[in-house]
């Protein structure tokens, strides 16, 4: 009888740890991969095939990143709010560090004194290599695809205009309704001062198909990859990264996860943030 108990006691605590260890990361959500069956996507009717991976449920807050990297560049202070002001190389060093503390394998090589020769930008004066080691499991930036595949609401994309709705207000933070009152003027600086517009906590607004917050609007996300005129090709080299979602100070256009930002890895803004991802 004691055997049998003993047997059966064991069981339990290996479904257990079993159940444990397929537990979806802190604040990730698991996108299950496919083609593109959202009807806007720039990736709609090609070959591109996403694999399953994790991203984040919501940007990265200014508590996250201060957590991490010890400091908050942000412009509009608040541990809730998303981080900005931050470029794509502090960004690289983010999902690097975070990699780090949490007991993972870091996913980028960063080396600071050789510049990058794939980098074409007479702006850039960073310029550090950075390469990827494809089958570590931390933190990085997800790719155009990936973030235009989980923004569009993977395989349960209801082909959405913006990231869970077709009406911008219902899911998305931009210059019109992120400050005191509902602009209703031509977008002009004097009225986005004037309205005291700014980012706002993250999560409020209305999620999209899988769950994932403010994938329209409130900060621009950076990708991983560089811009080209043809986003289906592997572009290797470039003067400029991708940029994803549009944020508070842009126009609704930008919002729309078909849009195609760029900017050099080494600018930075009050509406330029960052939402990580994880390899399955």
């Amino acid at each position: 009888m004691k055997k049998i108990f003993l047997m059966v006691l064991l069981q339990l605590i290996l479904l257990t740890v079993g159940s444990c260890s397929h537990k979806e990361p802190d604040k990730l959500v698991l996108v299950k991969g496919g083609t593109f069956v959202n009807t806007k996507s720039n990736f709609f009717e090609t070959d591109i095939q996403i694999r399953d991976f994790y991203i984040g449920k919501y940007e990265i807050t200014q508590k996250e990143w201060t957590d991490i990297m010890g400091n908050n560049p942000s412009q509009f202070k608040d541990p809730e709010l998303p981080v900005e002001s931050v470029s794509w190389y502090d960004c690289v060093e983010y999902c690097n560090k975070r990699s780090i503390k949490e007991g993972l394998e870091p996913y980028y090589l960063i080396d600071k004194d050789k510049k990058d020769s794939d980098n074409k930008s007479e702006y850039d004066n960073v310029k550090w290599t950075i390469t990827i080691k494809k089958e570590a499991n931390g933190y990085r930036l997800p790719t155009e695809a990936e973030w235009e595949y989980a923004a569009g609401g993977g395989q349960l994309s209801k082909s959405y205009t913006y990231s869970g709705d077709n009406k911008a207000d219902e899911t998305a933070w931009y210059w019109r309704n992120a400050g005191n009152d509902y602009l209703t003027v031509d977008w002009n600086w004097s009225a986005i001062e004037n309205n005291k517009d700014k980012t706002q906590p993250v999560g409020i607004k209305k999620p999209n198909e899988l769950g994932i917050y403010d994938m329209s609007g409130n900060v621009r996300e950076w990708c991983w990859d560089w811009y080209g005129e043809d986003y289906i090709e592997n572009v290797t080299s470039g003067s400029q990264r991708v940029w994803k979602g549009g944020g508070w100070i842009g126009d609704v256009s930008c919002c729309e996860p078909v849009y195609r930002g760029k900017f050099e890895a080494n600018g930075f803004g009050p509406d330029q943030g960052l939402r990580v991802c994880r390899s399955k």
